[in-house]
């Protein structure tokens, strides 16, 4: 198949906000617990982290990380889990029916972040929490001393204040699941209250309101219509969340998905700026997808019950190679609305729905792992618009797409391109045909492909797929040709003159 990548360098979205590139470590499971944080291994450090995890969590460049939920937080009190460790209440978390023992809390994820160069984005409990609570882990936070939960961190042993910039006002508030569960203009007042309070104590704070966590729910739109009416000039971002999946085991159809991850985008962001625009807030409110990954497999029953057990088994999504290629057009889509995607988190990182795997003191790495590799170093720039001209296919769901996925960033003289092809056995000859400068030479490039969508990496055979040089480009006349396995996802820059 032959097809045109249309791009011009004056054609510019947007600088693309390296915060799209964040991850989201969830107390669920074994994501902290027998995942980042397990002092028993023999990998453990100082913190009793595991640095196998850790180095794996670098290749990734997260920038920011959400923390620490999702469902949990809505049951979470962030006092149980600061001090000494031998005073820390070990507690039923409702969520996820788990036994939570609070070993790993605040300090210790704030001492982690800073380590991993991480910028946290901590979530505040409106669920069963209150405003004032969450004013309260504001100030124990951020404020310097002198005052009665800045002076609480410094006989904690954190004599600095962490300086937390971005919040998220509670989780989902919308889903019927979520513990305090409640109307949009209930959530919207509460939302307002604790933004204003918050504001009060840190008015450099950024703040992301909750949104429709779901575009099925039956008050999709409506709900962020409310909220954003209410919360007006308190918060800077607004939430969405989107998980996809196979469950029909259709791979056309589900490689078809970036439609739906578009319209969710566009939908969401057409409501933020009718509110704005009809004058009923006064600035503009943009997009925070804080949560996004493939999760279909381990969604119902014992997946997502802990029956009352520490570090349960829960959500363990095995990825494959169509997942990959999915992750990929998901990361295409906020490359390609830079305007209004400004943060985005990989729902999560370790274990649970996770790029990365553990069992005992092994650790495995899965297909997602490579596709975000693959965007995250070559993140830096301005998003340019793109055109495909190509061959296209109808997918039953989401209606026609070309075969070609794709976005593109140009960074001075540097031109980094994102392709997925989504035909099954079709290789592709793409073209890339640049306006307002010419294509010189390659600088690298890597791809993630295979002959079967199903293949995924396993502890017996960790490198089934993954990610590999590829080198097979021809540049001329200032343009470059990229040669595309089928079923493939490539990451590639090249130099401009």
């Amino acid at each position: 198949m032959n097809t045109k990548l249309h791009l011009h360098t004056a054609f510019q979205i947007d600088k693309v906000d390296p915060r799209i590139f964040g991850g989201f470590l969830e107390h669920m499971g074994r994501a902290v617990n027998d995942g980042i944080f397990n002092p028993d291994s023999s990998h453990a450090d100082d913190m009793g982290c595991r640095k196998d995890v850790l180095a794996a969590l670098k290749r990734l460049d997260f920038t920011t990380m959400r923390y620490p939920g999702g469902n949990f937080v809505s049951g979470y009190h962030w006092l149980d889990a600061v001090g000494p460790r031998e005073q820390r209440p070990t507690v039923r978390d409702l969520a996820w029916q788990s036994i939570e023992t609070n070993q790993f809390g605040s300090n210790e994820f704030l001492e982690l972040a800073r380590r991993m160069d991480w910028s946290p984005m901590l979530a505040v409990n409106l669920g069963t929490g209150t405003p004032e609570e969450a004013r309260n882990w504001l100030e124990y936070c951020n404020i310097d001393g002198g005052s009665k939960w800045a002076d609480l961190r410094r006989e904690h042993g954190y004599e600095k204040p962490h300086d937390v910039r971005l919040w998220c006002l509670g989780n989902e508030m919308d889903g019927p699941w979520q513990i305090g569960h409640m109307p949009a203009e209930q959530y919207a007042i509460l939302a307002q209250q604790t933004a204003r309070m918050m504001k009060m104590c840190d008015p450099s704070v950024e703040l992301v309101a909750c949104g429709s966590c779901a575009p099925d729910l039956p008050t999709y739109l409506e709900w962020d219509r409310k909220v954003l009416e209410h919360v007006r000039n308190e918060v800077e971002y607004l939430s969405l969340h989107r998980y996809v999946g196979n469950p029909e085991d259709d791979t056309p159809d589900y490689l078809a998905v970036s439609n739906s991850i578009d319209r969710q985008i566009e939908a969401t962001d057409a409501v933020c700026k009718s509110v704005y625009h009809t004058r009923k807030t006064k600035q503009r409110v943009y997009l925070s997808c804080d949560e996004w990954n493939v999760w279909y497999r381990a969604r119902h029953g014992e997946h997502v019950n802990g029956r009352g057990k520490f570090a349960p088994h829960l959500l363990e999504e095995h990825y494959n190679l169509e997942d990959a290629l999915v992750s990929g057009c998901f990361l295409n889509s906020f490359i390609r609305h830079a305007d209004s995607v400004k943060i985005a988190n990989l729902a999560q990182i370790v274990n649970v729905i996770a790029p990365i795997f553990t069992r005992g003191d092994d650790m495995m790495l899965q297909s997602i792992f490579y596709t975000f590799e693959m965007f995250s170093s070559r993140r830096n720039g301005v998003a340019l618009r793109t055109s495909v001209e190509g061959p296209e296919y109808t997918s039953s769901t989401y209606g026609k797409v070309p075969y070609l996925d794709s976005s593109a960033i140009l960074d001075g003289d540097k031109l980094s391109v994102f392709l997925v092809n989504r035909s099954l056995d079709q290789p592709m000859e793409v073209r890339v045909c640049l306006a307002g400068a010419s294509v010189q030479s390659l600088v690298g490039a890597e791809c993630v492909f295979g002959s079967d969508p199903k293949a995924a990496n396993t502890f017996e055979s960790p490198r089934e797929v993954r990610s590999c040089p590829h080198d097979d480009v021809a540049v001329c006349r200032g343009e470059a040709v990229i040669a595309l396995p089928p079923m493939s996802v490539y990451g590639g820059t090249f130099l401009l003159g």
